[in-house]
């Protein structure tokens, strides 16, 4: 079995788990903190795929590590440490914020610009570009670009809006040279 449908099933019972107790909100934003702990803190990625330590061992480090985190996310990261499917933890967490965003309505998205957006710039990008893309609203990451000398450009999925002012001068340099 391919480890991305591996992972789609853990997401999906922790998915199905969540909504039933009404925590979907909180299962998320504890997975994110779980995500972004094991892609920034090395020490923890080797520990997990050491191959000296025990599966016990490997689950004291990560009941140590997230100590306060609920039930149901450490006991599926403990089934995954279980199954020696360490390396499927990120993936779990993606999958269960694409269902998560799926059920809310919600999709994820990067915008470019030269310089930090403010709320409400946030809020109308999102209000316009949500009704685009089937959505009720986004979740905007932020990248602050200099290269694009002004304007703003979205990705949303595999949907890229180039509204900036680099992506106009190369759209008139195409034109001109064709």
């Amino acid at each position: 079995m391919s480890n991305s449908m591996v992972a789609k099933r853990y997401a999906s019972a922790l998915f199905q788990i969540a909504k039933e107790q009404q925590i979907l909100s909180t299962v998320e934003e504890e997975l994110r903190v779980v995500k972004e702990v094991l892609q920034y803190n090395t020490d923890l990625k080797a520990v997990l795929k050491s191959s000296k330590l025990t599966i016990d061992k490997k689950k004291e480090v990560i009941k140590a590590a997230f100590v306060s985190i609920n039930s149901y996310v450490l006991n599926t990261l403990l089934i995954l440490i279980d199954r020696h499917r360490e390396d499927e933890i990120v993936e779990v967490v993606d999958q269960f914020i694409e269902l998560s965003n799926n059920e809310m309505g919600i999709a994820e998205a990067a915008v470019y610009s030269i310089r930090p957006l403010t709320d409400a710039e946030r809020a109308a990008i999102s209000t316009t570009f949500a009704a685009k893309v089937g959505k009720k609203s986004l979740r905007i990451e932020n990248i602050v670009d200099s290269e694009l000398l002004g304007g703003v450009k979205l990705r949303i999925g595999n949907r890229i809006y180039d509204g900036s002012l680099r992506g106009k001068l190369n759209r008139l340099e195409r034109k001109l040279l064709s």
